[in-house]
């Protein structure tokens, strides 16, 4: 996986990840995390994509709106993947605001001529039913409304394994990366050019 910094090498245009701690390797080491593994099945597959990881731990909706667009415009990537909201949710903030930053970020990346993934996150119970429920729900809306390919759930069969997940009952252990990636692929491999020599 390409640093920030070597980006400019890349011969096309790179995939994006902006995100949070679970895309940024939280409690990992350096290589071990799902967006690594993806730049690897990329180069395994002989695709031309690099993927620049701008993902920061502890980040919200509203941080990625404010880091998203000088990224777009010092990378141009071909893909976007939004992989944010999940410390939205664990502060409790307003749906609404929620799916507000959300369209926000689709379009900001649509503007900029990205295809774009949405990758949507589950809460732990203890927030409530309905709150849970709705946070939720603001993913598949904002999916449906703008019509973009959505991850429903980036922990889905994750999350409710303690084994695959380090003590904090949040984070992912290296052992479940290659998982999470699995949860990812469908619905982004259609968003990709086709390899290199097909």
């Amino acid at each position: 996986m390409l640093t920030l910094p070597s980006i400019a090498m890349a011969e096309s245009p790179p995939i994006l990840v902006l995100g949070d701690s679970l895309s940024a390797g939280y409690g990992l080491a350096p290589g071990e995390g799902w967006v690594d593994l993806l730049a690897e099945r990329l180069e395994a597959e002989g695709r031309a994509e690099a993927v620049v990881n701008a993902s920061v731990s502890g980040d919200t909706t509203s941080g990625g709106l404010t880091r998203l667009p000088p990224l777009l415009e010092r990378h141009r990537p071909s893909v976007l993947v939004l992989e944010l909201g999940a410390n939205d949710g664990l502060r409790g903030l307003g749906l609404d605001l929620v799916r507000q930053n959300l369209t926000r970020l689709v379009q900001l990346g649509r503007e900029a001529g990205c295809r774009v993934l949405l990758i949507g996150v589950r809460l732990p119970p203890n927030y409530g039913a309905s709150y849970t429920q709705g946070f939720q729900a603001a993913f598949r809306e904002v999916a449906e409304s703008l019509d973009v390919p959505l991850v429903p759930a980036l922990l889905a069969d994750v999350a409710e394994h303690w084994d695959l997940m380090q003590p904090d009952g949040l984070h992912p252990l290296a052992k479940a990366q290659g998982r999470i990636l699995d949860n990812v692929w469908p619905a982004l491999e259609p968003l990709l050019g086709a390899p290199e020599g097909r």
